[in-house]
């Protein structure tokens, strides 16, 4: 039991009655009054990770600045959160625009990347004052300088191009390779960028990549390094334009179980900056602001889901299901592209694991499976189970499927939760139908 509790937050412990402790609580407790599904993060742990990425970045590159990637989960808590801890917000979409300037969060601190931006979107960000927007592709280049031109506005941008290197994660979290929706080609990437300088309404401030998520080794990004700084040379020979700001994404690992450990993120930090800072003496480059954007490595091991065991149901000799009050509409990840999770019994920390059990979900997919194979005490209806590393992307992707409630989420530190987000109601389901 001790070794799980590495993959919980930072925070977590036992108590003495057996229970597990996130961030000072008693989960069963949290259970007992917000009701589960229900997410808990740890406040500490998410500050001491923001803290961690400065720090380890800037004290190897002090020209570099850390953005949350908002897309592994946002609400209005945690951009404020973010920007007590100094750092920029990535979004992708017009809605994660507004819920952070809901926030207060200084939009030029907030930079918009995305392959398929609306014109709505980009007047949007112009209006709004977004401090990037990452150009995707020659559509949006076209689009957004019309834009500009009507708007009298001369917005900042990066130009995102994609390296091609395969970054040795699953296909789904793959954005890149060659075969990508995501970004220019480095075939066209001079046309792109001789386009842009002949825009004098846009302004280029530097290069945009982003190779995937989840990767645990370091050489695909020292490759997609020197393939883009070999580009920013020969941009500057042909076109005399200097990189300003390279921003090399996010896709730093989480140990999701205890079989995988994921590198530290000084490790990262060490990788990345000597790519760039050796790739930029070699080829004569003044040495640019640099921008990592870090998403589920900040939330991912600091949020956890928990849920009360149900129906268990025995299948002699092959398996027994053990049902809980969420799943795949809270967390579709394991479905949508096989992620494993670890699990605890939050009411019965001290007991011994001796029996694998499946955990289901409740919605009417077989497919609606949290964890197969997993060892935990015996179990029976009214448990509290504790599922690890849910931070990250299980809000974001959850649905109403089979018309559930979207999950409460609780903000925990130093023995108080703080409500961040409520449970949905019966009436939110047909808020927004029409008769």
């Amino acid at each position: 039991m001790e070794s799980k509790l590495v993959l919980f937050p930072s925070t977590a412990g036992v108590n003495n009655k057996g229970h597990l402790l996130l961030g000072g609580c008693d989960t069963v407790g949290l259970a007992a009054e917000f009701g589960t599904p229900l997410y808990v993060f740890d406040e500490l742990g998410i500050r001491r990770r923001c803290a961690e990425f400065r720090q380890e970045f800037s004290q190897r590159y002090a020209d570099s600045a850390v953005f949350y990637s908002a897309k592994a989960f946002i609400n209005k808590a945690l951009a404020q959160l973010f920007n007590e801890e100094g750092l920029g917000l990535d979004v992708v979409s017009a809605g994660e625009m507004s819920v952070v300037r809901s926030a207060g969060f200084p939009m030029d601190r907030v930079y918009f990347p995305g392959n398929n931006k609306s014109a709505e979107e980009l007047k949007l960000a112009l209006e709004w004052g977004v401090g990037r927007i990452v150009v995707d592709n020659f559509h949006e280049l076209a689009m957004l300088n019309e834009i500009a031109g009507e708007r009298g506005d001369n917005p900042d941008i990066l130009l995102r191009l994609s390296p091609g290197v395969d970054p040795h994660t699953h296909r789904y979290i793959i954005t890149g390779n060659l075969d990508s929706k995501f970004g220019v080609p480095m075939v066209h990437g001079e046309k792109a960028l001789a386009t842009i300088l002949s825009m004098p309404r846009l302004k280029l401030r530097g290069l945009h990549f982003h190779i995937g998520s989840q990767i645990p080794e370091f050489e695909p990004y020292q490759q997609a390094i020197d393939i883009i700084l070999g580009f920013a040379a020969e941009m500057k020979k042909k076109h005399g334009f200097e990189v300003e700001e390279l921003s090399i994404g996010g896709g730093f690992a989480v140990q999701y179980t205890l079989d995988s450990p994921a590198p530290p993120v000084a490790d990262y930090a060490e990788a990345m900056t000597s790519g760039i800072i050796n790739g930029c003496q070699k080829l004569g480059l003044v040495q640019p602001r640099l921008i990592i954007e870090p998403g589920r490595s900040v939330v991912g091991q600091s949020g956890v889901a928990l849920y009360t065991v149900g129906v268990i149901k025995d299948i002699p000799g092959v398996r027994r299901y053990v049902s809980v009050d969420g799943g795949m509409a809270d967390n579709i990840r394991p479905a949508l592209y096989g992620a494993r999770h670890e699990a605890v019994v939050a009411n019965r920390m001290a007991e011994k694991e001796t029996d694998k059990v499946t955990i289901a979900g409740k919605f009417c997919e077989s497919g609606d499976i949290i964890i197969k194979d997993v060892m935990l005490p015996p179990l029976a209806a009214g448990d509290i189970l504790a599922v690890a590393d849910c931070g990250a992307y299980c809000l974001p992707l959850a649905s109403n499927y089979n018309a559930s409630l979207k999950p409460a989420v609780v903000l925990v530190k130093e023995g108080k939760a703080r409500l961040i987000r409520r449970r949905e109601t019966f009436e939110d389901l047909t808020r927004g139908d029409l008769v």
